[in-house]
């Protein structure tokens, strides 16, 4: 297959996934079960996002410079640090161990 297939068949997944949504009756989207079933799979895609970026790097695993970064950014966010904070201390954290050579 090409590549304008592939695009082709993802625009028509997404199209039709959009389109079952609507053609659900507002009962099935209302329910307790629904919500609770939905704001699971969100978290847990968020989750597995994370982790895919903070350590993988092309088809292997490393431990880098954005594992530490992670780890600041969740200690910040453990503190209720504003959001603009975390990502600052993030962004400095990897950047100062890069700088220094102590991650690559």
């Amino acid at each position: 297959m090409t590549l304008w297939i592939w695009v082709l068949v993802a625009a028509l997944a997404c199209f039709a996934q959009k389109l079952v949504g609507y053609l659900l009756p507002s009962d099935a989207l209302e329910s307790p079960r629904f919500a609770y079933v939905s704001s699971g799979v969100t978290v847990g895609l968020l989750s597995a996002l994370v982790v895919t970026q903070t350590f993988a790097s092309g088809s292997s695993l490393e431990v880098d410079a954005r594992l530490a970064s992670v780890l600041v950014a969740a200690i910040a966010l453990w503190l209720r640090a504003p959001f603009i904070v975390v990502v600052l201390l993030g962004a400095v954290t990897a950047a100062l161990l890069r700088l220094f050579g102590l991650a690559a």
